[in-house]
């Protein structure tokens, strides 16, 4: 009988040290079990990084994910990502005639408020104010580098008499030296920059 508890009491002692090994302690994590659950290998979207294996395997033959080696497909080309309908702008750009039917076509949809208004100073002092200045004059320190109405001021005719469409078209492709904000700004801020552009151009 007493050698059958020193047996029991042997197992016991074994067992809690084999469960004491189990446990993490320290820098020590201890055992890790499925270690991609921890580790995941996912592809970077839109990557083409040479280190990333993109193949499928079938019928013991390996074929390519895809032909450009991405990890994803582009999308079909004229389709739109659902919930980005304002990105979408089918104007070309550096086209007179483009940026003057953009100005017939789009209205701002935005109410001029003082919240837009506020946001259209914000981004505006972001991205605008080195060049056009801190009242839209063309004075930013920027276009002191330049020939003096090398950068218009908002109030001359050359930008006051533009649409409202037309202005978002330059803010978006960009126009003669200007830069293209387009992928800067979402659409809405854009919109937003030109209420604020409007300010300025009366006040």
């Amino acid at each position: 009988m007493k050698s059958i508890n020193k047996v029991v009491y042997l197992l016991a002692i074994s067992a809690l040290s084999g469960f004491s090994a189990c446990t993490s302690g320290g820098n020590d994590p201890g055992v890790e079990y499925a270690p991609d659950m921890y580790v995941s290998k996912g592809y970077e979207p839109m990557s083409q990084l040479a280190d990333q294996e993109r193949s499928i395997t079938f019928q013991d033959t390996v074929l390519p994910i895809s032909a450009d080696g991405k990890a994803m497909r582009d999308p079909v080309k004229n389709t739109i990502a659902r919930g980005q309908l304002d990105y979408y702008f089918p104007y070309k750009p550096n086209d007179q005639d483009e940026k003057e039917q953009a100005g017939r076509d789009m209205k701002n949809p935005l109410p001029l408020t003082q919240e837009n208004l506020e946001k259209g100073r914000h981004y505006y002092n972001i991205n605008c104010l080195p060049c056009h200045g801190n009242k839209g004059l063309g004075d930013g320190k920027v276009a002191a580098k330049y020939p003096p109405n090398y950068i218009p001021s908002y109030k001359s005719d050359r930008v006051k008499n533009l649409e409202d469409g037309s202005k978002y078209y330059v803010i978006t492709h960009g126009w003669n030296f200007m830069g293209a904000y387009g992928r800067v700004l979402k659409p809405e801020a854009r919109w937003q920059v030109v209420h604020y552009v409007n300010y300025l151009e009366q006040n």
